[in-house]
Order: structure tokens, then sequence, then C-alpha cells
């Protein structure tokens, strides 16, 4: 059956204080509202609409997508007037209802959930929970047969003691949703039109109400502070390594990892403390990182190690290639395999050739290393002319010596020599030696300044 899906997401959030919109506050790297319409997607619906209301315009921009219609709600009066402002858009078989502060749902949950929708039935998300303070309660008659909800509100003392929580995720089938909007009532405590009326509506009109758990309650946990979306936080990252894990990686404490995105992963991988993997990240087997790393969109190839305190973003590093202590890779770099890059050495866009070595205190940016090469200590390769950018190519076994300045655009030929301290501004051709420097002079019997 078709599937429109309503992604709430006009809430202020004012427990948050802040200035970014509640749903655009982040965990594991991404907007809650991002990772709910990631999940939504994954369901493959015919429509995804997004309510929003406070900081509309900031959210619609932050995700703008072609797949996404974005809903305004400009007075927040109730989660059931927050639907009714989707009604126009929604034209399938089934209608999930999905919010936009409540990042960790499964897709496979919401899939369960789905599968109790009919014509004469809808199907409600609950969670047993040993404090349900501040969540709707299930009302169930003595049959077991849910028959409304009541918000905590305005629940009796003795509703109150019920553990089972409403999550406020819902299915329903979809022809059905705008007569049961339409007369929802806002008689209640708040003063406002809840979702939660359609399932004594829905009752009343004789249909089935099918109930649906979690596997996890932490999926439907919503974050209304900082503190609740620190225990999201915490909680992604757990799942997290607990599946990396189980894929073979060894994660030395696994308390002190964070994953702000994808990683696929091989076997035998050893990953140390305060280690952060962000956006998209591919670790083949045998892989070594060290404590205090942050990897981001990068290609870890067989045998790989980065040592400790080292940045990659946007790199490759070759098979049995290494990098750090204290090394950063910066985007369009690529270590050949068996390359090597040192503590405090800075690449950007550059390529080192297989066996290729710059071992301390060196910055190449636009450059291309053959084989075998040597970069001595303080080289810098001099790419930026103050208005564009320009490449240092050098071949096969080149050797730069210590704190050379290698002025672009250059050609080393393989087997060239720069000797240590020179300014190279020519090519300098296979075999030869290059020496930029000014000649030494011995000035015997001089005399340092004296402090008067």
């Amino acid at each position: 059956m078709s599937l429109d899906i309503v992604i709430l997401a006009a809430g202020q959030g004012t427990r948050m204080r802040s200035a970014l919109p509640k749903v655009l506050h982040p965990v594991a790297g991404r907007s809650m509202l991002g990772h709910v319409i990631d999940t939504a997607r994954r369901l493959e619906p015919r429509s995804i609409q997004v309510v929003v209301g406070h900081g509309a315009e900031r959210v619609r921009e932050t995700l703008a997508a072609d797949d996404l219609s974005f809903v305004l709600q400009a007075e927040q009066l109730g989660t059931g007037h927050a639907v009714a402002q989707a009604l126009p858009a929604l034209s399938a078989e089934r209608v999930l209802i999905l919010y936009g502060d409540v990042p960790l749902i499964e897709a496979d949950t919401l899939r369960r959930l789905l599968e109790h929708v009919a014509p004469d039935r809808l199907a409600l998300l609950t969670v047993d929970l040993a404090d349900p303070t501040g969540y709707g309660r299930i009302l169930r008659d003595t049959r077991g047969a849910v028959t409304a909800i009541v918000e905590h509100k305005d629940a009796t003392p003795e509703q109150r003691a019920i553990h089972e929580g409403n999550t406020g995720i819902l299915a329903v089938p979809g022809a059905r949703l705008a007569d049961w909007l339409g007369r929802v009532s806002n008689r209640n405590a708040q003063g406002e039109y809840y979702l939660t009326d359609v399932i004594a509506l829905a009752v009343a009109d004789g249909l089935g109400i099918a109930t649906e758990q979690p596997l996890d309650a932490m999926e439907v946990q919503g974050a209304n502070d900082r503190l609740q979306l620190a225990e999201l936080e915490r909680h992604y990252q757990r799942r997290a390594a607990a599946r990396l894990m189980a894929q073979g990686v060894t994660l030395r404490d696994p308390a002190r990892f964070d994953l702000r995105g994808e990683a696929s992963v091989g076997r035998d991988v050893t990953i140390d403390i305060n280690v952060i993997l962000e956006g998209s990240v591919l670790i083949e087997d045998d892989v070594q990182i060290g404590p205090n790393c942050v990897i981001r969109d990068s290609t870890l190839r067989r045998g790989a190690v980065v040592k400790a305190n080292s940045h990659l973003e946007g790199v490759e590093l070759g098979e049995g290639a290494d990098c750090g202590p204290f090394a950063r890779l910066r985007p369009g770099t690529v270590l050949g395999a068996r390359a090597h890059v040192g503590n405090f050495v800075e690449l950007k866009n550059a390529r080192l050739g297989e066996g290729a070595k710059a071992g301390h205190l060196s910055y190449l940016g636009d450059a291309d290393v053959g084989a075998r090469s040597n970069i001595g200590a303080g080289t810098i390769t001099c790419n930026y002319d103050g208005a564009n950018k320009h490449r240092t190519v050098m071949g096969e076994d080149v050797f730069v010596g210590s704190n050379s300045a290698l002025v672009a655009p250059l050609n080393l030929g393989a087997g060239a020599t720069t000797g240590a301290g020179s300014t190279v501004t020519a090519d300098v051709p296979a075999g030869a030696l290059a020496v930029g420097r000014g000649k030494q002079r011995n000035i015997e019997g001089w005399q340092r300044p004296r402090k008067r």
C-alpha cells in the first residue's frame, strides 16, 4: 500500500535555550530531524511532509531536498493541528506520523508498525516505561483492546499509574484521517488539538487499534533539553560501537569512541580511545588507529596505521602506509603503499608514491612525490603566489634536503637532489643536485654587540 509520511518539526524547544530550532540540534554530527528524514526515506514513501514552525526558514535551508515538502504551521496549536496543515498533500493509502526530535527510531520498527494498518485498523507505537511521567497513557478495556489515550496532564491518579505510554508515532488509513482531525476538540488542560484524540474517534467509528513496541525504548526518546540530547548522543554511540565490534573492530574503550556518519570496516581493525569518525569512512582489514584522531571522509587501505593525534580529511592511505603522530592530511591527499608521513607534517592535495617519506615538520601542498622519494625536515612547497595555486612534481627517488623551499610550478626529475637550506625556483634535471642558497662567509675577529 502507498505511504505518505508526516514529520512534525514545528516546536520551539524553549528548554534548549538556543537560537537554533530544536530539531536542528545534532546527534552524532547530524541534526535530529536529519536522522528522522533518513529513516523515513528508507520506507520509500510516496511523499515526506515536514511540518515546520519555529525557525521554519532555517530548517528549510538546512534540509531542503527534492523529495521533501515543507508545510508551515504558523501557530502551534497542538499535534492534531500540525498534522492538519499537511492534509492537502496527503493522498496515500497509509499515513505515518513521526517527530523531528525523536532521532533514534529504527526503520524496522516502523515497518512492523505499518504492517498492522488496514482500511479498518490503525496502528499505534507504544512503550512500557518504569517512569512514564510526561507520556500520554494507553487506556485499554477489560479485553485488552485500546480504547483511548489520555495525556499526562489530563490523567487521573489511576490513569497515571499505567506504565504503557504513547510515543506519538501513529500509522493510519489515509482515507479516514481528514474526518478524524476535523472532529478533534481542544477542550483539555492545554487548550490544544491533540493528535491522540484520533484514537478514541477511531474506536467510536468501529476501527481496531493495533499496537507495536520498539525493541529498545530509547528509539522513541525525544530531546527537550541539552541533558536529553546528550543522553541520545551517548545511546547512539553505544549502539554504533556495538555494531562495529560485531564486525571485527577492537575498540579500546567503546565509551570513548564517536561515529558521526557512516563507517565501513574490515576485520581485525583496532581503534584506540577518543577517535572520531565523520562523514563516510572506509577502513579495510588490519588497520590501526591511535588515540585522539579525527578521520573524515577518508579511506584507509589494508594494514594502514594512523598514529596518535592525527587529523585526516578527504584522504586515502594506501596499503601499509602510516602517518603521525600529529599529522594533518587535508583533502586530496593520497599516500601510496608503505608511504610514510611523520610528526607535524601537513599535506594538502598531495600524492606520495609507494614508499615515499616525509618524516617530520614539512608542508607539501599541491604536490606529486614519486616512489621512494625522501622529503627532509622543514621542507615546504611554495604553491600559492597570492592569486593562483601551482604544482610541484617530483620523480622517483628524489632526495629533498632539510629546510628546502620548493617554489612552484616546479619539476624535480627522477633521482634529483636539493641541498639543505635551498630555495629552488627552477626545474632540476634527473640525477642533478640543486643548491639554491647564499654563499657562506666567515668573518674573523667579529665582536658581538654588548649591552650598554
